[in-house]
């Protein structure tokens, strides 16, 4: 009987890491309606293809090495030992081990898309092939490591239960340094230097993105429970669910509105990122904060994220098509240090003192300083070898028809 038991929280378990995985990798394509909608139609076909490649080449590369980077046994700390393809003894013996291995490679995946919307319509297409690989062997194992594999941030206390630095700011981060390596797109900025609109081409498709993205949120967060079995479990599910879904309603909501008083119109765009923010920004802490201070969290991210497009497009001078600096980079951050104080267990506002609070603010300059200097270091080399931007002539007529040799529409 008690094996049986056993057998049964065994299968419950898995199958609910696997179902988790696969909302996570349903992702993928939500990630490609809203760069391909927010963008213009001549490059459609560039931008679904480079987030088809992304998930490709990132699920062979994390198998091959970047998941024992991330969990192998720690290396003072910093990095996993390496082990390419599982070749020594015991992968496997474990029942999660594939398991384990399938939902961490759909997390590395997020973190490599997200650079695609940062850098689109101006980025030659074997540049960004180079930098998948780069992020998928190096960038996001070694970070991660830092804390799920736990290194030197886990051991600090550093608490990021589903990825908001982990692997949104990570790729936030290294997608600005992309945007400002490279540079913005021809027409964006006069010569004076004020930012025009370049319109994306079918917010239609954007707003289908930003749905899948909300729905595959929900194996992205209660997934990271790890397991199903058992009333403790199935309590952590729900709750994370709950906070989940009221932070990204909060985050479009105040999108919505700051738009409506600031721009006079609810500008549909900014209130599909606001939901975004809001979910970006609650992926830290879904486990540890209550609803209100779900909602809370999101009312402040989803407030946040038209001031941060702003501050990049108009004053930086950063191009960053979709907004992903902004929703990814800023939301994640700051979602981070918000553990700090909403966390229900540890955090300032439920009376626990500012330890917690510093160690996510240490966390938070520790991923920007990683990814932000390897990312630039990265698209400075592609820079210099000039293989990072298509020519004028390419970038005007589109992507799609001079790097695949087919348009997205017939």
């Amino acid at each position: 009987m008690e094996e049986t038991l056993q057998g049964l929280q065994i299968g419950i378990d898995n199958m609910w890491l696997l179902i988790a995985g696969f909302l996570v990798m349903f992702m993928q394509p939500g990630f490609a309606m809203v760069e391909a909608g927010f963008t213009r139609s001549k490059n459609t076909a560039n931008i679904l293809m480079k987030n088809l490649m992304d998930f490709a080449i990132g699920s062979l590369l994390y198998w091959i090495i970047g998941f024992t980077l991330m969990y192998g046994d720690s290396i003072g700390g910093l990095i996993g030992m390496p082990d390419l393809f599982f070749m020594s003894d015991g992968f496997g013996d474990n029942y999660a081990d594939y398991s384990d291995l399938f939902f961490q490679t759909v997390f590395c995946a997020t973190a490599a898309t997200i650079v695609s919307g940062a850098v689109a319509e101006r980025t030659e297409f074997k540049s960004y092939l180079i930098f998948t690989i780069v992020i998928s062997i190096l960038i996001y194992p070694i970070s991660g490591h830092w804390t799920w594999g736990g290194g030197w941030l886990s051991q600090m206390g550093f608490h990021d239960f589903a990825g908001s630095s982990i692997v949104h700011s990570v790729g936030g981060w290294v997608g600005l340094a992309g945007a400002v390596v490279i540079g913005p797109r021809i027409g964006k900025y006069t010569k004076d230097g004020k930012a025009r609109a370049i319109p994306g081409h079918n917010l239609t498709l954007g707003a289908l993105g930003v749905f899948i993205l909300w729905f595959g949120w929900f194996g992205f967060n209660p997934g990271s429970q790890l397991a199903a079995a058992g009333t403790d479990n199935a309590v952590a599910i729900g709750h994370i669910a709950v906070t989940t879904n009221l932070a990204a309603a909060a985050g479009a909501i105040t999108a919505m509105l700051v738009a409506w008083i600031r721009y006079k119109r609810p500008a549909l765009s900014i209130s599909l990122n606001g939901a975004l923010a809001g979910l970006v920004a609650i992926t830290a802490g879904c486990d540890a904060v209550d609803p209100i201070g779900a909602v809370l969290i999101g009312t402040m991210a989803g407030f946040i994220l038209p001031f941060a497009v702003e501050f990049f497009d108009k004053i930086l001078k950063v191009d960053d098509p979709v907004g992903a600096v902004s929703v990814h980079g800023i939301s994640g951050a700051f979602g981070t240090l918000m553990v700090g104080l909403f966390s229900t267990s540890e955090g300032l506002f439920y009376g626990f003192g500012p330890k917690l609070l510093g160690i996510q603010a240490i966390g938070v300059l520790a991923f920007f300083a990683w990814a932000f200097g390897t990312g630039y270091i990265l698209f400075a080399i592609l820079k210099k070898f000039k293989v990072l931007r298509v020519s004028k002539v390419v970038e005007e007529e589109g992507l799609d028809v001079y790097e695949h040799g087919e348009n997205a529409y017939n």
